[in-house]
């Protein structure tokens, strides 16, 4: 059975850090894509950052040059470290994972999602 378990949301200042984590268990090669998305009230799921089975990483334009995913595969550990935080940073970010994707930042191509952690980023 897979899990996924995010953790390291909080309540930060704007132009704060946080770094999230999901620990993976279970079928390890449904983790080769993995992704980040986030959800505030009342919006749709958008893929924030993703990793495809090759290792490439794709970013939404709205946090690129702030936000970096990495993948630690010996600890099946999922991480977004997170920048210069905004008040529009403000949702409940998830991690999800499958064995293929056609879009490691489309909600719909994964099957396996984490409980999600919350981020509040204000003053």
């Amino acid at each position: 059975q897979v899990q996924l378990v995010e953790s390291g949301g909080g309540s930060v200042q704007p132009g704060g850090s946080l770094t999230l984590s999901c620990a993976a268990s279970g079928y390890t090669d449904i983790h080769n894509c993995m992704g980040w998305f986030r959800q505030a009230p009342g919006k749709e799921r958008e893929g924030v950052a993703g990793i495809d089975r090759d290792g490439s990483t794709s970013y939404a334009e709205s946090v690129k040059g702030r936000f970096t995913i990495s993948k630690d595969n010996a600890k099946n550990t999922l991480y977004l470290q997170m920048n210069n935080l905004k008040p529009e940073d403000t949702a409940m970010y998830y991690c999800a994972a499958d064995l293929w994707t056609d879009g490691v930042l489309v909600p719909d191509e994964y099957n396996y999602w984490g409980q999600g952690t919350q981020v509040t980023v204000s003053s």
